[in-house]
């Protein structure tokens, strides 16, 4: 009967494990993302490194702080690009026994091609067409199922831009501008103008963020809330334009293919959950076994049994299927784009972003200046509903 409650308290101490949990101290922060972002990207925890850049790029292209997000982009992305394999943390995280939050962040599909769609635009907007083009076939790879090819990206603008920049490049953009098509669901796009050197890129509406629901907090599903803005109105000298809608990033995360799905990291919770039954079966019997039994040998077989168990739960503690919902938080919901012929000079840009009913939404409307030096190179003008206003691009 010692034994019998030597193994019941190391029950008891298993359980504890399993419930503990650890509180991290995190820096105080001041709610300004161009404040807090450097300095969880100089001090912050490693794995959230690349979160953080996420973050702090796009706070700063609306900041126009262009050259900022390209330092940021150009971090996080040389570490995407060696994240599959090199990385000890990813492959810690793949494992039974360590929790998807300990991995380095690299984020979902679609916040990968959001980083390769930011950088793009940055690249044309320094007159690097090829290279802008060569981020927006990188943002439908990562939406790709490259592996098992049971799905292709289905994102309108990076290929309608891949299209556009060969073209421009004198090339034949027609394979592209066909894909965007066919994933433009109700969206008219414009042919592709040459002679339009004055390129719009509009972000506008929140964006989805992450959270984990499940016995074990095993399944990563999405929140999304309703946009005000649903589209905009683009008016620069005597020309007014509508801007449709022609990516939802809230479609994106929730989608694969087309598809809607959740994430749910069932390899891991029912490992857990498995255990933890072979653990209870184990324990129970072999425990009632050795207790009951007036036989030396039937006993000992029971405490083995009773052994067995507690190793399985042990196990089971240790397993950690928690989803990551780590979210690059500050993501719009849409995405769109105009180009337009100007002749050098200065012009003055007003967007104004409507609602549902397609009114304008004073607040967000927002003034740019933009300066046209020459006709030979694109002028790259980026808009968000968050952007600062009045500014000059």
């Amino acid at each position: 009967m010692k034994v019998v409650f030597c193994f019941t308290g190391l029950l008891a101490l298993v359980l504890m494990i399993g419930c503990a949990t650890s509180s991290k101290d995190r820096a105080a922060r001041t709610g300004n993302i161009l404040v807090d972002g450097p300095n969880e990207i100089a001090s912050g925890p490693p794995k959230n490194r690349v979160l953080w850049e996420y973050r702090t790029a796009v706070a700063a292209m609306r900041q126009g702080q262009f050259d900022v997000a390209k330092e940021d982009l150009d971090e996080a992305l040389r570490t995407l690009g060696g994240i599959y394999g090199p990385d000890p943390s990813a492959r810690k995280a793949r494992s039974y026994f360590h929790a998807e939050s300990k991995k380095t962040f690299i984020g979902e599909p679609y916040e990968r091609s959001m980083a390769y769609i930011y950088r793009g635009i940055l690249y044309w907007r320094d007159g690097q067409p090829d290279n802008a083009r060569a981020c927006f076939r990188s943002a439908e790879f990562e939406d790709s199922d490259a592996e098992n090819q049971q799905y292709a990206g289905d994102w309108v603008l990076p290929d309608y831009l891949d299209g556009l920049a060969t073209t421009k490049l004198g090339g034949d953009g027609s394979d592209a501008f066909q894909r965007a098509e066919a994933n433009a669901h109700g969206i008219k796009l414009p042919p592709y103008n040459p002679k339009a050197n004055v390129l719009f890129f509009f972000e506008f509406g929140p964006g989805p963020t992450k959270f984990a629901t499940g016995e074990y907090r095993q399944e990563l599903r999405f929140r999304t809330v309703p946009s005000p803005d649903q589209s905009a109105e683009l008016k620069v000298d005597a020309l007014a334009i509508p801007v449709a809608p022609t990516d939802d990033v809230n479609f994106q995360a929730t989608t694969r293919g087309g598809r809607v799905m959740d994430h749910i990291l069932a390899n891991k919770a029912v490992f857990k959950s498995t255990t933890d039954t072979v653990g209870d079966v184990a324990l129970i019997g072999g425990l009632g076994t050795a207790a009951l039994s007036g036989d030396r040998t039937a006993e000992e077989v029971g405490l083995g049994v009773a052994l067995a168990g507690v190793i399985s739960k042990l196990i089971s503690a240790a397993t950690v299927p928690a989803a990551d919902v780590r979210s690059w938080d500050n993501l719009p919901q849409y995405l769109s784009f105009a180009a337009v012929p100007l002749p050098a000079g200065q012009h003055v840009a007003t967007v104004q972003f409507l609602d549902a009913a397609g009114q304008p939404i004073p607040k967000l409307t927002k003034t740019i200046t933009v300066n046209v030096t020459t006709t030979d190179r694109d002028k790259v003008v980026f808009v968000s509903d968050s952007s600062i206003t009045p500014q000059t691009q």
